[in-house]
């Protein structure tokens, strides 16, 4: 008879763990949203001190080399400056010149504690390239002096082989690194811009220009 018993309280004693396990689930969930909420209002994220390390360049204009890139790259050889547009705390513009060519924005956002980083490209004329806003967003809330991109859905649809592709700034002992590597293959470039010497503000990127105005 005593048999008989041993299986019903197993089963009270499964019951019982399985609730306390959940209950110890569902409290360290509730920790965890509270120090993503906590994190979130502070000023600790390690995205929002990139961010405003990032704001603190605002209106100043840097020039860059190639650190990394294909012998036949087209940035070689040509002045590469950036200009820090316009800074707030969820929008950051920064048009980036190579050469005689200024179809290029930086376009980097933040929303809920990521980093958005999307490529604006603009023809001469100011309307769209066919090729343009590609880029992706941070997974997390990243670290003080690096954000990372890996390609977003919309990229995959624009340029199917940049699928694979990681973006990544640095910003570290004053200077600022712009990256790209496409996994799965050998492409990868780098460009460095020294954060302690300013330049000459470049001219407005294309289609940029009345925006440049009212500022």
């Amino acid at each position: 008879m005593k048999k008989i018993y041993i299986l019903p309280l197993l089963g009270l004693l499964f019951i019982a763990c399985e609730t306390k396990q959940k209950d110890t689930l569902q409290e360290q969930v509730e920790e965890d949203v509270e120090k993503v909420v906590e994190t979130k209002t502070g000023k600790e994220i390690g995205a929002r001190i990139f961010w405003n390390t990032l704001k603190s360049y605002c209106g100043k204009a840097f020039e860059g080399e190639v650190i990394k890139a294909p012998e036949n790259d087209d940035f070689r050889g040509k002045k590469l400056v950036m200009h820090l547009l316009s800074c707030s705390d969820n929008e950051i513009y920064i048009p980036f010149n190579v050469g005689e060519n200024r179809s290029r924005t930086w376009v980097l956002r933040y929303i809920e504690g990521k980093i958005e980083l999307k490529h604006d490209h603009r023809l001469e004329d100011g309307s769209d390239d066919e090729v343009t806003m590609y880029g992706g967003t941070t997974t997390n809330i990243g670290l003080p002096d690096i954000a990372a991109f890996p390609a977003d859905e919309e990229t995959r649809k624009i340029i199917p082989a940049a699928a694979t592709n990681v973006w990544w700034i640095t910003i570290k002992d004053s200077v600022y690194t712009y990256n790209l590597r496409r996994l799965g293959t050998d492409r990868e470039f780098s460009i460095a811009f020294d954060l302690t010497k300013n330049v000459e503000i470049p001219e407005p990127s294309w289609g940029w220009e009345d925006y440049s105005k009212n500022l």
